[in-house]
């Protein structure tokens, strides 16, 4: 039995409080013209993101340092997860400087500031 988008977008509630914008296109695109290749997507997602050895919350550590080695504004997302999840400023400033060592400068100041925004609030997706 196919999921509704209810169903899909329910776990991103949960991890998040919200939907990312993105999030939300993909999944309705995805019912509309391809609802396997969506089923088939979240399953792998959900599978590769929660890993039984990992917490949740070390698995978005692990996303924002991925994410912000690659300078990708999805970095914000996995923070703000990360957070929900347990994780303190001073170990999202650690993540940030891991990526410091693989990426520099840009990836230390882009951390800083998403852990500044997500700490104060400020959980807006741009």
């Amino acid at each position: 039995m196919a999921k509704t988008q209810e169903e899909y977008l329910e776990i991103y509630e949960q991890l998040l409080g919200f939907v990312p914008p993105k999030i939300r296109h993909r999944v309705s695109l995805g019912l509309e013209v391809a609802p396997d290749a969506l089923d088939s997507v979240e399953v792998m997602r959900e599978k590769l993101m929660y890993p039984d050895c990992l917490d949740v919350k070390t698995a978005q550590m692990i996303l924002f340092a991925c994410l912000l080695t690659n300078l990708a504004p999805a970095a914000k997302i996995h923070a703000i997860a990360a957070k929900r999840a347990g994780a303190t400023r001073e170990e999202l400033h650690a993540v940030a400087g891991l990526a410091f060592l693989f990426r520099g400068l840009s990836a230390f100041n882009n951390g800083a500031q998403i852990i500044n925004e997500v700490f104060s609030g400020d959980e807006s997706i741009g």
